[in-house]
């Protein structure tokens, strides 16, 4: 009873700080590492949402049976695509404000 842990779930991993790099001309390592860095998350995001739908497909034709399992594979691409939303929402508003600022 001590031991609390779902097969097959995967506990999250941190998020890792990215390295900074000195920019280029124009900033250019700047882009590349923010275009890199944002395309990674957005696979991960991806991957999760695959992971929980191929887990509800499985469940639904009774290849799988463990319930909990889905159910925190659905929660886990919830959580990380709500993160991912509230992240553009913060760019957005950040360039609406860039955008009002008199020169």
């Amino acid at each position: 009873m001590s031991d609390l842990r779902i097969a097959g779930a995967q506990m999250p991993r941190p998020i890792e700080a990215p390295e900074i790099h000195e920019a280029g001309q124009g900033g250019e390592t700047g882009a590349a590492n923010f275009m890199g860095s944002l395309k990674e998350a957005i696979g991960h995001i991806n991957d999760a949402q695959t992971g929980a739908s191929q887990a509800v497909d499985a469940l639904v034709s009774g290849q799988s049976t463990n319930i909990h399992q889905t159910m925190v594979a659905l929660q886990q691409a919830d959580v990380s695509f709500q993160l991912v939303m509230q992240g553009r929402h913060k760019l957005v508003t950040a360039y609406e404000e860039i955008q009002r600022m008199q020169i």
